[in-house]
């Protein structure tokens, strides 16, 4: 049942008090929020806000601010809540190499090895309502190819092999694989760095190395990346 109003709320607990049971609730407006509570107490009936767990870990993940005292807020979604939500589907359906038959699509398609941190930048750029797509490179497998015919903006993702060998070993730990594989041995990892920073130099994609850059840092390179290549784009028109 939607609440807006002090009234309809005193008329809900009434109803509660004639039937008592566990009440679930999510409500927006701290003052709404309060006499729902004590209303409660009073009758003694259980109360469980059962969102705010929910919007707690969302905020406290991507950094935004879901929970303010504008009441219907959540009836009142904007253009740009659509395309986040446009974004973050089209993500999640192109992480790792996934769907790549749709890669002109993309705002931003990002390329590199593995554990070069390319789902969370694209998780933290989805957010801010830019489509990305990732692909990884894996040796001996070939790239697809629409992604050297696609209009969007590919940046290469390169860190340092010696860190990448680290990063890797823990990956495989946390997961509890054997660690004697060639994926973690490092004279195979910096052939791999290598070859991925020269097939982003011959097709002159932009580079960011993300050895000591947080995912945001990241974002915020691929954003400006992003807005120099749309303004090349008008000029060219």
């Amino acid at each position: 049942m939607l609440v807006r109003a002090e009234k309809q709320l005193i008329k809900i607990i009434e109803e509660i008090k004639l039937n008592k049971g566990l009440v679930i609730y999510t409500l927006i407006d701290k003052k709404l929020r309060k006499l729902l509570e004590r209303g409660c107490q009073k009758i003694g009936v259980p109360i469980v806000p059962v969102l705010d767990p929910v919007v707690a870990a969302i905020e406290n993940y991507f950094h935004y601010d879901l929970a303010t005292d504008e009441p219907g807020r959540q009836h009142s979604l904007s253009l740009g809540y659509f395309d986040r939500i446009g974004a973050m589907q089209y993500t999640l359906a192109h992480d790792d190499g996934q769907l790549s038959y749709d890669l002109e699509e993309a705002d931003i398609i990002l390329i590199g090895v593995s554990r070069t941190s390319k789902t969370p930048t694209a998780m933290y750029l989805a957010n801010r309502g830019i489509r990305t797509a990732n692909v990884p490179m894996v040796p001996k497998v070939p790239l697809p190819e629409n992604l050297f015919s696609s209009k969007a903006l590919i940046i290469g993702l390169t860190t340092n092999p010696e860190r990448l060998v680290q990063i890797r070993k823990s990956r495989l730990t946390s997961v509890g694989e054997k660690t004697t594989t060639n994926y973690i041995e490092e004279e195979l990892i910096k052939e791999e760095v290598l070859l991925a920073k020269r097939l982003f130099l011959k097709n002159k994609w932009p580079i960011i190395d993300v050895t000591r850059k947080s995912i945001e840092e990241t974002a915020a390179a691929a954003l400006e990346y992003l807005r120099e290549f749309k303004e090349s784009k008008k000029s060219e028109e």
